[in-house]
């Protein structure tokens, strides 16, 4: 049986990625990893595609790992983790291996929903018993901050600035996560650093279901999002009260709201702490400002029927 997650027990385990790494200060996706494999009770391999992540935590000789890590390309850490839980099934028939790994894939929203798609859509077809996490901060950061299909409607960035011609990204952004429930695996969420619980909780309940699993983490950047150092909890903890980034898992076909916030807020709050939101609040902009809120509210009242029509019958029904 799984421990409690006590925050005092917790404090003394090991931290499977350590502090000294070369992420921006504040940075939402060191956060989530810590997050993640702090709730893990199983021996861990990870697979990091290419993004920030991977560039800040392992220069040369250094690194911040604490586990058996694979860097590798882009687009192909789905892949690459595929390999290496096939061989693993292999050794273990064998004879030659005893204990029970879990593997863990950590992209970015440009490796995870972009680049990377193709490769996580075969390993997810495939059935390997894996865990992807996309840590999802909504551009490429570390080229840039160019748009990804990750974006957000009206956000600026390098390659759909914010101005005459346009006001920032004009497409809303990809639901990845339904797009993985589609491939009819046994478990898929979303989550937030802001609620470490219910990140953790369901990092624990994808480790203990075999095959193939996705978990899309909210993940902030200061550096692109133009917000405060110090706002990465500020501003996931607003992206769930608005239902911008609204908290589900789908299990075995039925979804369940994990955290309904007590008041709606409106999404203007999580917007006006960011520089790449500035420009929307101008009056010229007021049309998009109100499209992004239709879009968002039409989203959770989606999100709470579907939870209501796959709910399973109550006893006795």
């Amino acid at each position: 049986m799984a421990t409690p997650l006590s925050l005092k027990e917790l404090s003394k385990k090991e931290t499977m990625i350590t502090g000294g790494h070369r992420m921006c200060s504040g940075c939402g996706a060191p956060i989530v990893v810590k997050m993640a494999l702090l709730a893990s009770e199983y021996p861990v391999v990870v697979a990091n595609a290419t993004g920030c992540l991977e560039v800040s935590t392992c220069i040369s000789e250094y690194t911040a790992w604490n586990v058996p890590w694979i860097h590798n390309a882009f687009e192909n850490a789905a892949a690459t983790l595929s390999g290496v839980e096939a061989m693993y099934r292999s050794l273990k028939k064998q004879g030659k291996i005893n204990s029970d790994i879990k593997f863990i894939a950590f992209g970015g929203d440009g490796g995870t929903y972009d680049i990377g798609l193709q490769s996580l859509s075969g390993a997810m077809e495939r059935g390997h018993d894996m865990l992807y996490i996309c840590y999802d901060n909504g551009a490429y950061m570390n080229t840039g901050i160019q748009r990804s299909s990750a974006t957000p409607l009206g956000a600026d960035t390098t390659t759909c600035p914010a101005g005459t011609c346009v006001s920032g990204k004009p497409q809303p952004r990809k639901d990845l996560t339904r797009i993985m429930a589609a491939h009819g695996i046994p478990y898929v969420a979303q989550a937030s650093p802001s609620h470490w619980s219910d990140l953790m909780k369901k990092v624990r309940k994808a480790l203990e279901i075999n095959g193939p699993k996705f978990m899309n983490v909210i993940a902030p950047c200061n550096r692109g999002w133009r917000s405060r150092t110090d706002d990465a909890i500020l501003l996931s903890r607003l992206a769930v009260e608005t239902c911008y980034w609204p908290l589900f898992e789908i299990e075995n076909g039925v979804t369940r709201v994990t955290v309904k916030p007590k008041e709606k807020k409106p999404l203007s709050e999580f917007m006006r702490p960011q520089g790449r939101f500035k420009h929307i609040f101008a009056p010229e902009n007021e049309a998009l400002l109100k499209q992004a809120q239709h879009d968002i509210d039409a989203y959770w009242e989606r999100l709470l029927k579907e939870e209501a029509f796959t709910a399973p019958p109550e006893p006795g029904q």
